[in-house]
């Protein structure tokens, strides 16, 4: 079987939250469990391209058979010009290592855009849907999210073909993308070995950011008739921008409900504790595609209530692996998120069948075996 040298493309976190002095790169969860996938695989030579606008430590390797390029690209290389310096840097690495295909993961910065000018056979995965959120937000002109959204169709259109998550990203590119694979997310396979011990009174945790899309306070809404009455804790695990008003908002919400906590932004060690102890997980967004905050949940076998919106119906089945509910509508929130409390028996058997249903899916060596036979479809070279 012919080898594959594949470049990938991933965003190293550091640069985008300035953190330059951190000495390891950070990678989102979803890229970080396939490449634990794909490292497993010998038939892969990987190559991992990020960039970055000011100086950062970074290892020449970060496994076996997969390597690192971290590539200085200036201060412009972000938003601010439209990633173009960014997208420059990555070309000219790949054109050097003259891989088999380009593999851009997303397309909210410069990843997708570089693998479609990268002058190689090319796919993105679309993890964001930036669109689909910039229609639900009415974004104005040459705002972020106006601009991420054009930026998203540009690559969607030229790109090789599109990975999607779900169906729901899956309609979202019709029309667009010249061919389509859908494949979900991994999961770190940390996820699959916690250990619950749930606390004794009712511990809800809801881990996502605090921005709007994510709809915190209509969740707060709900729960506040009821939360004395179950003696309940939501915790909110997540960070946000004191600038941003709904932020301020939502800080301001949380101080009047002594049962509600904002704990911030929770690192991998929080994040597996607190799976550990949660009564179950609650994600009442907006607008969301494949959100690994459910399927991290799921592996752990906690059990997970959500919006009935976007991907999320195909990440979990209602009733059987969860429970969704109108993310517009409090009472709703309210009248699903009461059943699953009173009915423990009823939402383990849920947990259980999640768990089950994301061995079989979400783990590492099932997405990359996937990915590489994608690859290979791309490229027409027979498995």
């Amino acid at each position: 079987m012919r080898k594959l040298r594949v470049a990938m493309i991933i965003p190293d976190n550091r640069d985008e939250r300035r953190q330059y002095d951190r000495p390891e790169p950070e990678f989102g969860p979803a890229p970080a469990a396939l490449l634990q996938g794909l490292q497993e695989l010998p038939e892969i030579e990987l190559h991992v391209l990020a960039t970055t606008r000011r100086p950062m430590a970074a290892p020449a390797q970060l496994g076996e058979r997969v390597h690192y390029h971290l590539l200085p690209a200036g201060r412009f290389a972000g938003l601010s010009g439209l990633y173009l310096p960014a997208v420059r840097a990555l070309r000219q690495r790949i054109q050097a290592l003259q891989p088999d295909v380009v593999h851009g993961q997303g397309t909210e910065r410069y990843c997708a855009l570089g693998a479609v000018f990268s002058r190689r056979p090319n796919l993105v995965t679309v993890h964001g849907n930036m669109r689909a959120i910039a229609r639900l937000h009415r974004a104005l002109p040459f705002t972020y999210l106006w601009v991420g959204a054009r930026l998203e169709s540009l690559a969607v259109r030229r790109a090789g073909g599109v990975v999607c998550l779900t169906r729901h990203t899956l309609r979202e590119v019709q029309g667009l993308a010249r061919r389509t694979w859908l494949l979900p997310n991994a999961v770190d396979p940390e996820f699959f070995r916690v250990k619950r011990e749930p606390s004794q009174k009712p511990w809800l945790v809801c881990p996502a950011n605090i921005v709007a899309l994510k709809n915190h306070l209509r969740l707060i809404e709900a729960l506040a008739p009821v939360a004395e009455k179950y003696g309940l804790t939501l915790v909110f695990a997540g960070g946000g921008d004191a600038r941003d008003p709904y932020y301020q908002q939502f800080k301001a919400r949380v101080a009047q409900h002594p049962w509600c906590r904002h704990e911030g932004f929770w690192h991998r060690r929080q994040l597996l504790e607190g799976l550990a102890r949660a009564t179950l997980v609650v994600l009442p967004s907006l607008e969301d595609n494949c959100p690994m905050a459910l399927l991290e949940a799921m592996a752990a076998g906690v059990p997970v209530a959500a919006a009935r919106v976007g991907g999320i119906p195909d990440v979990i089945e209602a009733e059987v692996t969860g429970v969704l509910f109108d993310p517009r509508d409090p009472a709703d929130i309210r009248r699903h998120l009461q059943e699953m409390l009173e009915r423990p028996d009823w939402r383990e058997q849920m947990a259980a069948a999640a768990r089950q249903r994301a061995a079989q899916y979400h783990t590492p060596q099932a997405v990359a075996a996937g990915h590489v036979a994608i690859y290979r479809e791309l490229l027409q070279i027979p498995s």
